[in-house]
């Protein structure tokens, strides 16, 4: 038994990786509970301990822990007619960036993801500030695109929300339904996306396991408190921090 929780050298991190680490995990368990966009952050947060690609397996292990528990509890709300429209897409996408993202190097990989990051940053903040003359379109073919654009990012680098979240603002979702699409939404998506993180990617393994048994904890002192974050927190303001922290990460990325 204590041979499986042994970690191997590269998961013996130092006191402020670890911090890093617990601090991602509890993030995973926030943005799982219903407050959106702090994803990309956990991803961010994550990455730099880990590396861009080694995180991608590692997070993904842990969003699916999350999205089973809000699924759990927002499964009423779950509206399927709209997760018709946007699955097959995603899975398209997946599929391409699973043969993309596997030939990119490190150091290519990080660079790419950081600057996925940033590109979701401004296009989150030109949302926020036009929201109200912005009429995004509900034809078949947004679908697509949001279900396609979205389906690579989160194989190559876990950052399909913000993608989805604009696809279910335009849909008109009301918030509770909102999440509970979402939630099995992502459920069924990273479910998907594991074969191809175990067997092509070879980013989720034992020791990955190893490694998210000690993460797992805090995800779900992170459902906990995003559940009670979700009723008291100021919108406006959590985005803008979270776009501030989200674009500051995404830079040291691409600078280490």
């Amino acid at each position: 038994m204590s041979i499986f929780f042994e970690l191997p050298l590269q998961y013996q991190l130092e006191w402020w990786q670890w911090s890093m680490a617990f601090f991602g995990a509890f993030l995973v368990g926030i943005s799982k509970s219903g407050i959106k966009g702090i994803g990309v952050v956990t991803v961010t947060v994550l990455a730099i301990v880990f590396g861009g690609k080694a995180s991608t397996g590692i997070v993904l292990l842990l969003f699916c822990v999350g999205d089973i528990f809000a699924v759990i509890y927002y499964n009423r709300y779950t509206q399927w007619k709209f997760l018709y429209r946007l699955l097959p897409w995603m899975f398209l996408g997946v599929i391409i960036g699973n043969y993309i993202g596997k030939e990119l190097p490190e150091q290519s990989f990080k660079k790419g993801m950081s600057i996925i990051i940033l590109l979701i940053v401004v296009l989150m903040i030109w949302w926020d500030r036009n929201k109200d003359q912005i009429k995004i379109p509900d034809n078949w073919w947004f679908a697509g695109i949001m279900g396609l654009i979205g389906g690579f990012t989160t194989m190559v680098g876990n950052l399909a929300g913000p993608f989805a979240n604009i696809y279910f603002l335009a849909m008109r979702l009301p918030k509770n339904q909102f999440i509970g699409t979402a939630a099995w939404l992502f459920l069924i998506l990273n479910l998907f996306k594991l074969p191809f993180h175990i067997f092509s990617w070879g980013t989720i393994s034992i020791d990955t396991l190893r490694l998210d048994l000690r993460l797992l904890p805090f995800v779900l002192l992170g459902i906990i408190a995003g559940i009670a974050m979700v009723k008291v927190i100021k919108e406006q303001q959590y985005r803008l921090m979270i776009l501030v922290l989200t674009a500051l990460g995404a830079l040291m990325i691409f600078i280490k």
